[in-house]
């Protein structure tokens, strides 16, 4: 072989290593733009369903704060009903009092009353007072 040929077969593969480099760093830049392209897509549609939960976080703050607002009249009227449940049975008590009382008078009447049947025996308006209820 001669020194000509053997620079031809070093210039030949220098070349060749040189366009290999070439090829592959053109590869690589063009895969770096692709990688580049595709993370801009995917950031944009990142971004818009961001912008899709913040509705959707922004409706869910709305519905727990009616949710809050309708636990409070909630509770209010379950505190009134427990105010009203207190006055009937307050009412009731003293109903159920007097009704002692005027039984208590129904029957000193009819001790007292020479015209009474028995002394243990209830009026006639007590007994009515009794049925109607």
């Amino acid at each position: 072989m001669t020194t000509s040929t053997i620079v031809f077969i070093v210039l030949i593969a220098v070349i060749a290593l040189l366009l290999i480099a070439t090829i592959a760093w053109v590869a690589r830049n063009k895969r770096t733009q692709h990688r580049r392209v595709e993370a801009g897509d995917i950031r944009d549609k990142a971004a818009d369903e961001s912008h899709k939960v913040g509705q959707r976080e922004a409706l869910a703050d709305e519905t727990a704060a009616k949710a809050r607002v309708a636990q409070a009249e909630a509770d209010v009227k379950t505190a009134h009903a427990t105010g009203l449940q207190h006055q009937a049975q307050v009412h009731r008590s003293d109903a159920a009092t007097a009704r002692d009382e005027v039984n208590q008078e129904f029957k000193r009447a009819d001790k007292i009353d020479p015209d009474s049947q028995t002394p243990e025996t209830p009026s006639t308006a007590d007994r009515k007072e009794h049925q109607d209820h």
